[in-house]
């Protein structure tokens, strides 16, 4: 088998159900045999009913959790259910477009060299789909979506040229954009530390965090890469039940995740230049976890370190400027678009 598509997922059902109708749209247009893994985390909504459902039209692999393993213990879980040569695991709120599976999975053919495929993803507001019944149909995706990343460099490189912002922002932190060789991943899990897997505090550590990323970081360091410019599917924004701790991750996670891959074989002026654009958003967002003690991990940090580690970058200190900058130009959308509802 080619493919798993691994789904965590947890009280989600309202958007697995979106989820799942577009993995099937997709399939009925291919030609190859794939799989699709869920791993329920104890959901106690109507989850395994949608599930069951759509077990008639897709090769459903599901387990449910006997309790609730933790966000990162259900994503290693997903991937060892899978049987595919290649893996490609997508958010329970992604939605995959109609073309997706037989472009995806010829790609893979056409590669056979290749063990990690970057696939471009759609952005999109999660509150468009409530103007439809669900579950919501592709077909009503709208026609000027943006693209997650705007690169161009379209073909086979090493792995360590994905890991460039002009590629993709977050160095691979999100896992909709990442379809991976298995058997690499399999070789190389034991680079997780149990302890920190075993923390069940939310971001509390880089591995209970990005566990993908650091299993990545290893095991495709010597491995030839793919950039796929055409989204395969649809991230949707505002679908986040942890954004009060976005600063955690964006500031201080992406950053320890460019360590793990320094750590490998990442260049060290690659690692330099990813870490100041990393730091560009800086100020604000410690600023945030500083002032929200309580909801923004600020006691899994040691404040100090963190500043005295980034001084030494220029987006330390202009991070402020791109913030008030930001909020300047939001200003002048809103004005904008009130005079043409007054129009």
């Amino acid at each position: 088998m080619i493919l798993s598509i691994c789904i965590p997922t947890y009280n989600r059902a309202s958007y697995l159900i979106n989820c799942l109708q577009s993995i099937i749209k997709s399939n009925l247009n291919s030609n190859y045999d794939i799989q699709v893994c869920i791993s329920d985390n104890h959901s106690t909504d109507n989850t395994e009913n949608i599930i069951k459902n759509a077990q008639s039209e897709l090769n459903i692999k599901y387990s449910r959790n006997n309790s609730n393993l933790g966000i990162a213990r259900n994503f290693l879980k997903v991937v060892s259910m899978a049987d595919g040569d290649f893996v490609w695991i997508i958010g329970d709120d992604d939605l995959l477009l109609p073309y997706s599976i037989e472009r995806l999975c010829k790609l893979i053919s056409d590669h056979p060299d290749v063990d990690f495929f970057y696939v471009n993803s759609f952005q999109l507001a999660a509150e468009y789909l409530d103007k439809f019944t669900r579950p919501f149909d592709t077909i009503n995706l709208p026609n000027n979506m943006e693209r997650f990343s705007k690169n161009k460099n379209i073909g086979e490189m090493h792995f360590f040229e994905l890991i460039d912002p002009k590629v993709s922002f977050d160095f691979l932190g999100g896992m909709f954009l990442s379809v991976f060789r298995k058997s690499n991943w399999v070789a190389n899990i034991s680079v997780l530390d149990e302890n920190m897997l075993n923390d069940s505090r939310l971001f509390s550590n880089l591995d209970n965090t990005f566990p993908h990323v650091k299993i990545f970081a290893k095991a495709f360091s010597k491995s030839k890469a793919y950039f796929n410019d055409e989204p395969l599917n649809v991230c949707l924004s505002g679908v986040r039940e942890w954004s009060s701790m976005y600063p955690l991750v964006h500031s201080i996670r992406l950053i320890e995740a460019l360590k793990e891959y320094r750590n490998n074989g990442l260049s060290y002026w690659r690692f330099i230049y990813c870490k100041n654009y990393a730091l560009n958003n800086f100020i604000p967002e410690f600023i945030y976890i500083v002032t929200h003690k309580k909801q923004s991990g600020y006691v899994y940090i040691s404040p100090i370190k963190i500043i005295l580690r980034s001084v030494f970058y220029p987006n330390f200190y202009l991070s402020f400027f791109y913030f008030i900058g930001r909020r300047f130009k939001r200003g002048i959308k809103s004005i904008f678009n009130l005079q043409d509802n007054l129009l």
